[in-house]
Formats: structure tokens, sequence, C-alpha cells
């Protein structure tokens, strides 16, 4: 097998089972390497440390599959790991609808696959895992017996591996506006349109946070997207619930899925939510309960600051619309902000507001989404719930 020879000094991460592997790491990469081929990585005494998938024109050259010498990278591979991700999710009673493959989380680093009853979406963000995509469709078909595979890889990271964006059937055509249930609610899912894979499932559990704090209250929801959190919240017994999102189609959607759920205590606003908080809280209106669930403020390490000024900016206004004694239900996407970041921000939003924070809850992502410690990538969603005195 081509080899690729790791310098004396690398990071301590690799030793501790971090499988992505950096170019300033390598020392020596067999020139008849191609990308997308899979490869022996060695340390710099040339001992054994794992096999990869090589990518010589990524930022991240070489990703690890196994660290197991014997075990060969093959379908029959791509089989077992899938059936062993499947398998951890049924213990943890995660069956109908769930991430089902969590990237470097269930070792198949760069691939994401969630599962909507019996429909499954695919992506494939890195070439070395791309290169596998029948075979992982193949394990898929055998395990399951799905109704239908769709690949969404319409995302910018593809083109940092030198691949191109990308989305269809991965199986026969169908209907890719799907239902399902979620906490006994109904939702349609637009796997082909929606957001990432068409819907987010790690925030399932925190949705059932709200049962208690929203009984009877006034409830404003910012980014709704589908009006997943509002939903819940109206369901929950909220005197009333609005909900808001830039985009007229996932305002839509919401409209579609409360329709579902025999929901009259709700609506939703196409409107720019940053511009709707800011001036709402120069007019003094006031709700019971504040929901924010922003996109990602960055990719980057980078731009973390910026982020962290959105995130501080986002639950200042926020804040100033929360009734003395409601509550404030925030989060934040993103593992380059971590969680003691996160909380740091929202206790400087709330000093410059002048209010005083009660921690109620505070959640990470769903158990089928498990985090790993050695892997930070694995650790992004902090859900926060805390009134607001």
């Amino acid at each position: 097998m081509k080899k690729v020879v790791l310098k004396r000094k690398i990071s301590t991460r690799v030793a501790y089972g971090h499988p992505w592997i950096y170019s300033n790491e390598i020392d020596l990469m067999d020139d008849e390497l191609k990308a997308g081929e899979i490869a022996e990585v060695l340390g710099y005494d040339r001992k054994f440390i794992g096999k990869g998938y090589v990518n010589p024109v990524s930022r991240i050259p070489v990703r690890l599959l196994t660290r197991d010498k014997n075990e060969e990278i093959n379908k029959d591979f791509f089989y077992r790991k899938i059936l062993g991700a499947w398998e951890y999710r049924k213990k943890i009673g995660y069956t109908e609808n769930c991430r089902l493959v969590f990237g470097e989380a269930d070792g198949l680093s760069q691939l994401i696959i969630d599962k909507f009853n019996d429909y499954f979406v695919i992506q494939t963000l890195a070439l070395g895992i791309d290169v596998w995509k029948t075979e992982i469709c193949e394990a898929i078909e055998k395990i399951f017996s799905p109704k239908g595979i769709y690949e969404r890889n319409d995302v910018p990271i593809r083109e940092l591996e030198g691949m191109e964006q990308k989305k269809g059937f991965l199986s026969a055509p169908f209907d890719t506006k799907v239902p399902i249930v979620e906490n006994g609610l109904k939702f349609i899912v637009d796997i082909e349109n929606g957001q990432k894979t068409g819907y987010f499932l790690d925030q399932r559990d925190n949705r059932k946070a709200l049962e208690h704090i929203v009984k009877g209250a006034d409830v404003l929801g910012a980014f709704c997207y589908t009006g997943t959190f509002e939903i819940h919240a109206a369901h929950y017994g909220a005197k009333q619930v609005l909900g808001l999102d830039i985009s007229e189609k996932a305002v839509a959607q919401a409209r579609e899925n409360a329709e579902l759920n025999n929901l009259t205590n709700i609506s939703f606003q196409a409107i720019n939510a940053f511009d709707a908080l800011k001036q709402w809280s120069k007019e003094g209106k006031q709700w019971d309960v504040v929901m924010l669930d922003p996109p990602s403020f960055t990719k980057t390490r980078e731009n973390i600051q910026n982020a962290i000024s959105g995130y501080k900016e986002i639950n200042l206004r926020g804040m100033k619309l929360i009734k003395p004694g409601g509550f404030l239900v925030t989060s934040s996407c993103t593992n380059l902000v971590t969680p003691d970041m996160f909380y740091e921000v929202i206790e400087m939003a709330a000093r410059d507001a002048r209010r005083t924070l009660r921690q109620v809850v505070y959640h990470s992502q769903s158990a089928d989404h498990p985090i790993m410690r050695n892997l930070e990538n694995t650790n992004y969603l902090k859900f926060l719930i805390v009134q607001v005195l």
C-alpha cells in the first residue's frame, strides 16, 4: 500500500485519535498517490498509525478511517461502519428520524447521512469519502431497503477539495417533500431545497425543553426557518406565537407545518429578524418568551470576533424584548464558538441590557450527533434557556 510519513513533531491531536492530518505534519508522501486513494500513515519512526484517504490539494491531505493495520478499506468496511452507526442509534432510541452517520464521530470522516423515515440524505464533503459513494449507497440499501436516497452536496466546502457542488437522486426519483413526526408533531422535510439536508435534527431534544416555560405565554421566535421551535411552543400551550424569518419560502413551509398540526395560536412573518428585533425594542414591545436560533456567524477562526459581536448583539436585542421574569431561548451552531465563549457572550449582553440571568437549561445537540471530546468539531451546538430578571 502507498504510504504517507509524518514528521517527528506532530500534534498530539493525531496520537489521541483525531483523524485529520494537516499538510504541515507530513514529511513524505508517495509520489504515486492520487487524490481519493487510500494510504498507510506512518510515524517518523515508520511505525504504523493508521489508514486513510488522501487528497494532496486539500488543506487536510489525509483523513484517517482506521487505526487497525489489518482492516481493509473496502465495500465491507463501509457496510460495517454504517451498520454499527445504526446499532448505536437504535440503542439510544433514535430510529424514525435521526442523523445516522455523523462524520468523524462515527469513524467516517466527512460523511453525513440523515434518515427521514425510509428516506436518506447523504453528504460526502471530502473527495476521499466521495469516491466511495456507490458503496455507501449499497450499504444503505442492504441495511434499510430505503424508499429513496438523495445527495445534498450543494455545499461550498466541496470546492476546497477540488469537487463540484451538486445535488440529486442516488436512487429512483421520489417526492422530495417527506413527512415526518417529531415529538408527536408533524413536519414536512424538503430534502431537495431545504437548508443543509432539509431539517435540523440536532435540535430535536432541545425543542422538548420548551414545554413548561411557554404555557400561557406570548412567544416570539426569530430566525424560525420552517417553524419547528415555534410549533412546539404553540403545541405546548403558548397563548400566541409569532415566528420571523427572512425567507418567504421558509415561512410558507412553516405555515404549512402549523396547519398540519391544527394550530391556530401561531403566525409567521417573512421579515428581517435583525431589523425587527432592533425596531421593536425601540418601540417597547415585550414578550414572555423570546427564542433566537440564528445561523452560524462564522465558518473560519479568523472571523470568531465578528461572530462573538453578532451573537452578543442579537441576544442583547432579544433580552430587551423580554418581560421581567420571562425567558430567553438561544442557540449557537458553530463549534468555533466554545460553550464558555457562548455563555460569556450571553452574560455580556445581559450586562449591557441591565438584566440578571438565571440558567434553566443548557444542552448541546441531540445524542444521534454524538460528541467525541477529542474531536472539537463534533461539539458544536450550544442551546441555552435562561430566565431574564
